[in-house]
């Protein structure tokens, strides 16, 4: 697979889990020649995963080369001139519909100018490549016609798939921006055009090139699509900003590997459970400036999780310290953050303003109560329930803890503030009287992760044997690791290149290379054989070292792959037996 949109997440192996979701979408793509999908948006809130998501999409589209062209757009938080963006928006549709057919994925991160638009659409007899350029030519400038600028941008995915008869797939990230940073004005002197997404009204019907838009303010979102789209041509797609616990643990071990940062298999699912696997969480906690970060022990773990969560310089609370400040700009005052705080402390059920009242004493009435939480629901930190006058706080447990710690101490009157930091390290110490379930947890994963988990077992273990791990293993030596990596690259004389699923460097100057096989099925002479030849490689490229070899395989060994490793002096075993 080709990744011609750069993704925001990074590295490719870092967008862990969403198999429902990519299911659900990719049935819905499916249906997209047939004119059957309609459109769609996500709904969630800020680092939840919806960029990401929606930018795999595009480069499965892309490198699928099937009959669906996806057009992509991140839609910034900056204030753009309405002529610009128009132009700014058939560049890159232009662009991206170019590069799809030449397979160019450079033109992806570099989209053409108006010039080579229009000589690439002389060149190949398109026609209304010509036409659109030469319009945008004439009529961008002051005293042009704008509006048509912008609608001949905008209806361009429809225009050209009726035309050509393709099919479209149009990407609109952080739709609501529309409808705040374009601007009549070159200078920004006049209120942005805030009927701006209302010229999707007719296009987001379409079934020849649909539209699936994203938003992170979700009841801002919602009310444009209500006002100006009209209820019911977008169906509404929410996504849960947080892992199953099998992903949230793989996306621990993705992180921490990605990032050089050594964690054990009981502190990688300590993390896991504190982050809530919330893959946002975990990153911050992994990548964390925690002056005591030691995420290889159970301790380090829980400092550094306080630490992201309390301390104001932590990426994870500037992030949200950013959302909450944009969110709550109309709602800042004391009232308004003691029923917030309460909402997100009990958040199991609904409250009415009735209740909120009498359960907070509070000294306004429950129709000023009622306006505040109005506002709240339109900040996205609080939602309704079936009845208008019923209000819950986010079952969003990262967002709670964020606010606990704002405002806990704030408006505390006669209860001690939140102490976050305790909090954690009594959970981590139940974690750790847990040890069964968290072994259970990491048996389930390790046909994912096997080589990761191996490695960070053996990084936990001080002066250990190997012995402790595979048999017939020869070499009594209690090793003391000093490194372990995974996926380590070999380079024969030849030129072919081969990989190391796990090679770790014991302080004695032996080194331990492992083969991984997740399979089902048992590995058989050839594996062995395959292994056998690396260890060679190896050996010869470091004269100096003294080579452990070991094969771990999930599914087992056949008689005469044991036997050779038998045979090779090749340690076997067919789970991760330590913790």
């Amino acid at each position: 697979m080709q990744y011609p949109l750069e993704e925001k997440i990074g590295d490719p192996e870092l967008l862990v889990g969403r198999d429902r979701e990519f299911e659900n979408f990719g049935r819905w793509i499916a249906n997209i020649p047939k004119r059957l999908s309609k459109s769609r948006v996500i709904l969630a809130r800020r680092k939840s995963g919806k960029t990401s998501f929606v930018q795999r999409i595009f480069n499965r589209l892309w490198s699928g080369n099937g009959e669906v062209i996806p057009f992509y757009l991140d839609i910034p938080e900056s204030k753009m001139w309405y002529p610009d963006f128009a132009v700014d928006y058939y560049r890159a549709f232009a662009s991206q519909y170019i590069s799809f057919l030449e397979r160019d994925a450079s033109l992806i991160g570099r989209p053409l100018s108006l010039e080579e638009i229009r000589a690439y659409g002389a060149g190949n007899s398109i026609k209304p490549l010509v036409d659109d350029v030469n319009f945008f030519v004439q009529e961008r400038g002051p005293g042009g016609f704008h509006f048509s600028v912008w609608k001949t941008a905008s209806s361009a995915p429809h225009v050209f798939a009726s035309l050509y008869k393709k099919r479209f797939l149009v990407i609109l990230d952080e739709f609501q921006n529309l409808a705040r940073y374009v601007y009549p004005d070159p200078n920004f002197q006049t209120a942005p055009i805030e009927t701006l997404p209302g010229s999707f009204h007719s296009l987001s019907e379409s079934k020849i090139a649909p539209m699936l838009v994203t938003g992170s303010y979700v009841s801002w979102l919602i009310d444009i699509a209500g006002k100006y789209l009209e209820a019911g041509r977008l169906s509404e797609i929410y996504m849960d900003p947080y892992l199953t616990p099998e992903k949230g643990l793989e996306a621990v071990y993705r992180y921490a590997e990605h990032f050089g940062e050594p964690v054990t298999n009981e502190t990688a699912v300590m993390i896991n459970e504190l982050c809530m696997s919330d893959p946002f969480f975990i990153s911050c906690v992994v990548q964390s400036n925690c002056p005591d970060r030691n995420l290889m022990a159970a301790e380090g773990v829980a400092e550094t999780v306080g630490y992201e969560i309390t301390d104001r310089r932590s990426e994870m609370s500037r992030t949200w310290g950013e959302y909450i400040q944009l969110t709550l700009a109309k709602v800042n005052d004391r009232h308004a953050k003691m029923i917030l705080l309460h909402l997100s402390k009990n958040s199991d059920r609904y409250w009415t303003p009735e209740e909120l009242r009498k359960a907070l004493s509070l000294e306004i009435s429950a129709d000023e109560i009622r306006k505040r939480l109005d506002l709240l629901v339109e900040a996205d930190v609080i939602e309704w329930g079936s009845a208008d006058i019923d209000f819950r706080g986010l079952q969003d447990g990262t967002l709670n803890l964020i606010l606990r710690n704002r405002f806990g101490k704030e408006i505390a009157t006669f209860v001690p503030p939140p102490d976050l930091r305790r909090e954690f390290r009594e959970e981590v110490e139940r974690l750790r009287k847990e040890r069964d379930r968290l072994q259970g947890a990491l048996n389930h994963l390790t046909g994912k992760v096997a080589e990761i988990q191996l490695a960070s077992a053996f990084r936990s273990r001080k002066r250990f044997s190997l012995s402790d791990f595979f048999d017939g293993v020869g070499d009594t030596a209690r090793l003391n690791i000093v490194s372990s990596k995974c996926r380590v690259p070999l380079l024969r004389e030849d030129g072919k290149r081969m990989e190391l699923d796990v090679v770790a460097e014991s302080a004695c100057g032996r080194v331990v290379l492992a083969e991984v096989k997740k399979w089902k099925r048992p590995v058989g002479r050839a594996e062995v054989e395959d292994f056998a030849e690396k260890v060679t490689l190896f050996s010869g490229q470091h004269p100096e070292r003294t080579i452990l070899p070991v094969f771990l395989s999930l599914g087992g060994f056949r008689e005469d792959a044991l036997a050779l490793c038998q045979e090779r002096g090749i340690g076997t075993a067919e789970s991760i037996r330590h913790f």
